[in-house]
């Protein structure tokens, strides 16, 4: 079986273990891999560590932010403001006649 790189963001499924993870971290210099498994435990290897491991790349699993108690609402940008008329509106697609501050009075 090949050896996989391991590539920041992507899943492996450690086939002795079973254990499904995320590598998170891949230190060059040190020669090192943080991973994360499913349930949120960290681990590091280094790299003679992972070359002895037998990894198969993986999908990301469907409920892997469960163990982070992780919803869609967590993707939105804290700092921006959120207006209700930015909401589905079909008046928002409706563009002025003038453009206010720019035509001349």
């Amino acid at each position: 079986m090949k050896m996989l790189s391991p590539v920041i963001g992507a899943w492996y499924k450690d086939l002795q273990t079973h254990e499904v993870f995320e590598v998170v971290d891949w230190d060059t210099a040190a020669l090192t891999i943080e991973t994360q498994y499913l349930g949120g435990e960290l681990s590091e290897c280094d790299l003679d560590a992972w070359r002895e491991m037998l990894l198969e790349k993986v999908e990301p699993p469907e409920d892997w932010r469960a163990a982070f108690e992780l919803d869609d609402d967590d993707l939105l940008d804290p700092d921006r403001p959120l207006h209700p008329e930015d909401w589905d509106s079909p008046v928002n697609s409706i563009e002025p006649d003038a453009m206010y501050g720019v035509e001349d009075l």
